[in-house]
Order: C-alpha cells, then sequence, then structure tokens
C-alpha cells in the first residue's frame, strides 16, 4: 500500500542521514550550501563550488583534486560510495562525475540538493553537455 511505501522511504532517508552524520557529514548542511548557488551559467568551477558545500557540510580531506574527472576516489576517502546511475531518483546528496571529453578537460561535478542538480550554477537536468556519449559516475553516501 501507499502508507507502507511511505513508511519505508521515510526508514531510508533517515538510515541514509544517518550514515552521513557516521562519515561526518551532515547531507541537510552540504544541501542547504548548495540551496546558496544562484548562478544560472557555468563559471567553470564545479569542483570547487562541490567542495566547499562538502566542507561545509563536515568533510575533511587531507588534499583534494582539482579537475572534476578525478573526485572519485576523494568521494571514497569520505564515505560515498559509487553505484548505479539513478538520475530518475535521485537522493539529497547524491554526487555524479562526467569523464573529460575532447571538449572538456576537466569533467563536470554536480550534486543533487533535494530538488536540483547543482554544480557552480544551477543545473536544468544533469546532462549538462548534450553529449549521449559522454561517461558518468554516480555516488552516494555510504549505505
Amino acid at each position: 500500500t501507499n502508507d507502507i511505501e511511505l513508511a519505508y522511504t521515510l526508514a531510508d532517508g533517515l538510515e541514509y542521514v544517518r550514515t552521513g552524520l557516521k562519515a561526518g557529514i551532515d547531507i541537510d548542511k552540504f544541501a542547504q550550501r548548495l540551496r546558496g548557488v544562484t548562478a544560472q551559467t557555468s563559471s567553470q568551477k564545479c569542483a570547487k563550488s562541490v567542495r566547499l558545500a562538502l566542507e561545509s557540510a563536515g568533510a575533511k580531506f587531507n588534499s583534494h583534486p582539482v579537475a572534476a574527472a578525478d573526485w572519485g576516489g576523494t568521494l571514497r576517502k569520505i564515505g560515498y560510495q559509487k553505484i548505479n546511475q539513478a538520475f530518475d531518483r535521485p537522493q539529497k546528496g547524491d554526487i555524479y562525475i562526467i569523464d573529460r571529453t575532447h571538449n572538456h578537460i576537466y569533467g563536470h561535478i554536480a550534486a543533487y540538493n533535494g530538488s536540483n542538480w547543482v554544480s557552480d550554477f544551477q543545473q536544468r537536468t544533469h546532462a549538462v553537455y548534450k553529449d549521449p556519449n559522454v561517461h558518468y559516475e554516480y555516488y552516494r553516501l555510504g549505505q
């Protein structure tokens, strides 16, 4: 029934927040920082924007990559896990990375704030490159 599905959805959401807190990351603070990004176009600083949001939520980095395409290992070190793409059902705090392309040598990274994908700008969709051949990696805080 719908009530049972809602109960499971709420339980999953609570467990996700608890997992984030165990990793030292407050998903609500992360999403709040992302909601503060109001630009409508990119400034070519997507990795910096996502990093600052993660740090505001409690993530600690000894070092971090500059290029968005290189962030996968760093995300895993702070408690994120690579999962199958879930663009049709994102959860607050999810992050995706687009690998380098011929036209975008640093790649792209963005995070879901609970209602929108955000990088260094408010994205209309996850498909910012308009290229069906790009390679995505999708990450969710440990489950």
